[in-house]
């Protein structure tokens, strides 16, 4: 009887590291505001990370493609529902956040007897002015952060501390140029670092969870544009900007790569 609440316990930081253990291998996703909008980056292998969810809300995702379709699908069933029985303005981030995908997802977390879902998330919406932007982003645990101006998802939590002075360091950013360097820039610190986080063994004893695990010094620059040049050569770079001078209710534009291909600088551009 008295064993039941420790196997539990047990049971649920064997779930953490193993969750842990299955974000390694992805793609971290920045999302940044600037001037014109909310600028969404990553690169895919084939399959698309990034949703259009409302007229100015849209979804970000590492993990598991079936969990992010899921996921995606009961928050459109729930913004579509909200904006008819309400009114569209009621559609926000906020609500999706804490009313729909944060209990769902820590529910199926907890239930041990049960697979959870192996999604992080990261939800932007777009507001009228710049100071009104939200990144909104949760954790496989249910546990969600909200932020203004930069957000990220990578497989340890410990890499956006890290990415954060960085992100100070640009001050704002008044164009689509600008933004599109400084993602591609965090994105391939996030990314190296993320390969360089000593995740410990599984079956060892009094280790610290992979989730808070210690993470390598800064990579130099020539390391992170070897990394885009890379990347680019290798994968799909998906990017979506919701766009704030649209003059449309429906702000949501994925950009093409050649589309792009003028913004992104030339010391990440992969070698023809």
């Amino acid at each position: 009887m008295y064993e039941e609440p420790y196997r539990w316990i047990e049971a649920v930081a064997n779930r953490r590291q193993y969750l842990d253990d299955q974000f390694t291998q992805g793609n971290p996703l920045v999302g940044v505001s600037f001037s014109q909008g909310i600028l969404l980056l990553t690169f895919n292998r084939g399959t698309e990370k990034i949703y259009e969810i409302y007229d100015r809300i849209a979804l970000g995702g590492m993990g598991h493609p079936a969990d992010l379709e899921k996921l995606r699908y009961t928050l459109l069933d729930m913004a579509h529902v909200e904006g008819f029985q309400r009114s569209p303005a009621d559609v926000t981030a906020s609500r999706l956040m804490k009313n729909g995908l944060a209990p769902v997802i820590k529910q199926a977390f907890e239930e041990i007897f049960k697979a959870p879902y192996i999604a992080k998330i990261l939800l932007a919406e777009l507001g009228t002015i710049q100071d009104r932007d939200r990144l909104f982003t949760i954790n496989y645990d249910g546990m969600f952060e909200e932020q203004r101006e930069f957000g990220l998802l990578a497989a340890s939590s410990s890499v956006r501390g890290l990415l954060a002075p960085e992100w100070k360091t640009h001050g704002s950013l008044s164009s689509l140029q600008s933004a599109l360097e400084v993602s591609l820039r965090l994105w391939g610190i996030a990314s190296l670092l993320q390969a360089s986080t000593p995740f410990p063994d599984n079956d060892e004893e009094g280790t610290v969870p992979s989730s808070t695990a210690p993470v390598s010094t800064m990579p130099n620059d020539e390391a992170i544009a070897s990394r885009i040049r890379d990347m680019l050569s290798k994968e799909t770079l998906e990017c979506v900007l919701l766009d704030r001078e649209s003059g449309k209710m429906e702000t949501y534009r994925a950009l093409s790569l050649p589309e792009l291909q003028p913004f992104i600088p030339s010391v990440f551009q992969p070698a023809t």
